[in-house]
Order: C-alpha cells, then structure tokens, then sequence
C-alpha cells in the first residue's frame, strides 16, 4: 500500500452496531446447537459466506451496501447461485482482533471463509511470527469445526516507508500460509486502490465507493471459480 499519512487514524473506534447485526444474523436458533444446525441443513439453505475483516471490510465511512462483501451479493445474486454474503468487519481490528471473534462466528455453519485481516498489523508494526501465528490459528480452528469450509486468504502490502525487510516478509506472510494450507489466494486486497486519490477517501487509507468497486473485482477473480465450483458439485 501507498498511503499518505500513515501514522494518522490507526485506531478507530469500534462499531457496536457491526456486532448486534452479525449476532442476529450469525448466531444459532433457539432449541438448536451450531452442529445440529449444520446436520440438518438441507439443500435450499443457502450456503453461508463469511468476510472475516478490518475497517476495509466494514465499509468505513461508507454506507454498508456499498462495503464490497454486498458488492458481491449482488454478483452472486446475479449469477443465481444460492449463497448468503455476511460482513463481518470490525473497524480497528488486528489478526488478534479477529482471533477473538472467530469462535463466536462459527457457531454457525460457515461454508466459505474470506480472511481479510493483516494490515493493522502491519500498520503498527506488530511482530509478523505473531500476526501470522493468529492467521494459522483462525484458519485452524475453522478447518476444525468446518472441515469442508472453503478458505480464501486477502493478501495485504505494506508502504515502503515501513521498512524494506519488514515490507518484503509481510508479503510473504500470505504466500506462505496460502500454500502451506492449500487456500485461495487474492494477491493483493486494494490492488488498483492503494495510493490513488480518486479511489481513497480524504485519508488516503478508505477506499470511496468507486474504489470498493475494484475492491470487489478482486476478490471476485479468486472467489467466483470457487463459487462456480461449489454449485457444480452441490
């Protein structure tokens, strides 16, 4: 990422409202566990897709319909496929941020995982053993509870002035663990939308709309096959 005054805005509040609409969305029905619910699920359920992210995710200072996970409902709307698309992004959130969360979201059934997180760490330079340890653990403890889940990993760039090594190894963080763990791998989550005015908001670190829109365009060059995939199988 390109970003101008990087060191302004690290911390931004969290939405509570994010976390009252997941739970009503995500959380299981009375009279029934998390395991039982997917025992039961039948085949016109839709299948849950959860994007697991920051304030990237979240839609900051945006309207939520125009954060790219419901860019991407519409996509998957369009093309008649039967999936549900859930924003779970959390203004502020670290990997470990997301490692908290991670349980509660698999209460329930989740059949496609997009973890989008990283660049807080990296924007504070959090060590990148540990940022990459809490990377490996959610995408365990997701293979544990779901070992069918699709996992789709948004790789993240640091700027240059974060260091050249430290820039080089963050990159590799993703790579790796994509390999390692055998996930789809969007190579760069604000690529085409890092360091462009016009695609960014006043802070030079939100992307505006238009750039959700791009945003969007590149998870959907990872995440359709996987759909398309999954509806021939089903």
């Amino acid at each position: 990422m390109v970003y101008r005054s990087l060191r302004r805005n690290l911390f931004w509040p969290q939405r509570l409202l994010i976390g009252c609409v997941l739970f009503s969305a995500l959380s299981v029905t009375p009279g029934g566990s998390a395991s039982e619910q997917s025992a039961t699920q039948t085949s016109s359920d839709p299948r849950v897709i959860v994007v697991l992210g920051d304030s990237l995710t979240a839609g900051y200072g945006l309207d939520r319909a125009q954060a790219y996970p419901s860019l991407l409902q519409k996509r998957i709307n369009a093309a008649g496929w039967n999936f549900t698309v859930f924003n779970a992004g959390q203004s502020g959130d670290t990997t470990a941020g997301g490692l908290r969360r991670i349980d509660w979201l698999l209460q329930r059934r989740i059949d496609v995982l997009i973890l989008a997180l990283g660049a807080n760490d990296g924007l504070r330079g959090i060590d990148l053993n540990v940022t990459k340890s809490n990377l490996q653990t959610m995408i365990d403890r997701a293979k544990g509870k779901y070992p069918n889940i699709r996992i789709v990993l948004a790789g993240m760039a640091m700027p240059p002035n974060m260091g050249k090594d430290y820039v080089s190894r963050f990159q590799t963080v993703y790579s790796e663990l994509a390999e390692t763990n055998q996930l789809s791998l969007i190579p760069f989550l604000l690529e085409g939308v890092a360091g462009r005015p016009e695609s960014n908001q006043d802070d030079m670190m939100h992307p505006t709309a238009e750039g959700q829109k791009v945003v969007a365009d590149n998870v959907w060059r990872v995440l359709q096959p996987l759909l398309q995939a999954m509806v021939r199988i089903h």
